[in-house]
């Protein structure tokens, strides 16, 4: 399959590529677009994937894509903290909103793709690709990291982050069409089925997890439409800065302990997969 750039900078197919809106709505990229750069969540996470890369990446120089990218918050974010060790940098996302947002904040030199994961047609391109909180939406989970694993090169590294644990399942998970969460065993299946060795597996966000866990139980499981478009609007967004802080300074606080340490449970879960040589 081959891609072109189109007139707005986007790199694209000549069939083109539909959004599918049943595993992720588009009309929510424009919340993720006001909060990837503030928000304690995606500065904490973006924080403890970087400290894995640099453990596992051991290459001076590396190209590196973002599979279902979003607005490109994690790649500002690697843009910024790498900026001489990569040498391409790729944003795909199969929503057209979502990459147009995503150029308004990263810089020129990235590479912008709308692709679909099930079919990027895309061959020992990269180094190293990520698939952060999107497999979980996706009904064949197992398609999409194949798929991702024949874009790199071999011996190139696939870094997997999703929620973790159906304990922590949530009227949030039905909200955002989340399908399932993960653990370890799970990912190591998804390895196995997808031909790649798992190097690493580790649980995050452990130490504000017993406040995720009461926030969310303390609310019903069975609100109508409009009563979780109300809730949606009032949770996803930047916290006020006096709680916003000092869940960024806890959550911080988990890298590099938890690299150091395994956390025996977490809101999510970061595997490192490897692509056999």
């Amino acid at each position: 399959m081959g891609y072109k750039l189109d007139s707005a900078g986007i790199y694209v197919t000549q069939h083109g590529v539909a959004h599918r809106n049943d595993e992720f709505d588009e009309a929510q990229f424009q919340n993720l677009f006001e909060m990837q750069s503030k928000h304690f969540w995606y500065l904490g996470r973006h924080r403890f994937i970087l400290e894995s890369l640099k453990r596992f990446v051991k290459k001076s120089q590396f190209s590196a894509i973002d599979l279902g990218g979003g607005c490109g918050g994690w790649v500002k974010f690697l843009a910024e903290k790498c900026p001489k060790r990569i040498t391409q940098l790729g944003l795909a996302d199969s929503s057209r909103v979502a990459l147009l947002n995503a150029k308004q904040v990263l810089p020129q030199h990235v590479d912008l793709y709308q692709v679909d994961l099930m079919d990027l047609g895309i061959k020992e391109q990269w180094d190293t690709g990520f698939l952060l909180d999107v497999i979980e939406h996706c009904p064949d989970d197992v398609a999409i990291v194949k798929e991702a694993a024949k874009s790199l090169k071999p011996g190139g590294k696939l870094f997997i982050a999703t929620p973790a644990l159906d304990f922590f399942w949530s009227y949030n998970d039905d909200f955002v069409k989340h399908i399932r969460r993960y653990d370890k065993e799970k990912y190591r299946a998804l390895a196995k089925a997808a031909g790649l060795n798992l190097v690493d597996a580790r649980y995050f966000m452990f130490l504000l997890s017993p406040l995720l866990w009461l926030s969310r139980k303390t609310k019903p499981n069975d609100l109508d439409e409009k009563e979780m478009a109300r809730l949606y609007k009032n949770e996803y967004k930047t916290p006020h800065a006096a709680l916003n802080l000092p869940m960024h300074a806890v959550f911080c606080a988990e890298t590099p302990l938890g690299h150091i340490l395994q956390f025996p449970w977490g809101t999510s879960i970061l595997g490192v997969f490897e692509k056999p040589f």
